[in-house]
């Protein structure tokens, strides 16, 4: 997870904290426009959880990083998890007509899927079986085992990130990410 981290925050951030100054993160682009995952996720449930959601944890990020030095709890200086769940999350999303949804048919997920649970299908029984599950508000990981040597899905509860395992896909399971189009 660390280092997906790094990939995503700037590495300039440790070099910031030693010097002790201040640094603002922005909420990066789409690498997509807003109606691109039409019809699986609607224009509005894109426009409003990223510039809406995904721009509260940015600031809730820059704010906790501004008091970081007379934070008195871990939970208050790992505020950036919700920051690091949505980059994750954007990246993992791809608009259907750039083949988006779709697994390599062959390709190293597919046969990772089929390795560790039987088949693609299975793992989608298994991936939708454990996020219904969550109660409240999560996440849901498929992430890789680095013990075990195996990809397992994993949920977490709120905005905590994914730290036993490398996260390969992350799903946001808040209903801020689904309830406009199931109403």
């Amino acid at each position: 997870m660390l280092s997906a981290a790094r990939n995503i925050l700037k590495p300039s951030v440790a070099r910031t904290f030693a010097a002790g100054k201040a640094y603002k993160h922005t909420l990066p682009p789409l690498p997509y426009a807003y109606d691109a995952l039409e019809p699986y996720i609607a224009t509005e449930i894109m426009t409003l959880h990223h510039t809406k959601h995904h721009q509260t944890y940015v600031n809730g990020l820059n704010a906790a990083e501004e008091a970081y030095a007379s934070a008195d709890s871990t939970a208050k200086k790992i505020s950036l998890q919700s920051h690091i769940n949505h980059s994750l999350f954007w990246k993992n999303l791809a608009p259907a007509k750039e083949g988006g949804g779709k697994l390599v048919s062959g390709g190293a997920l597919e046969k990772a899927l089929v390795k560790d649970f039987g088949s693609v299908e299975e793992f989608k029984k298994t991936m939708n079986a454990k996020t219904a599950a969550i109660q409240g508000s999560g996440w849901g990981w498929l992430g890789y085992d680095p013990v075990a040597k195996k990809l397992e899905v994993v949920t977490t509860p709120n905005q905590d990130p994914l730290l036993s395992h490398v996260p390969i896909i992350g799903i946001d399971i808040w209903e801020h990410a689904f309830y406009l189009q199931a109403r």
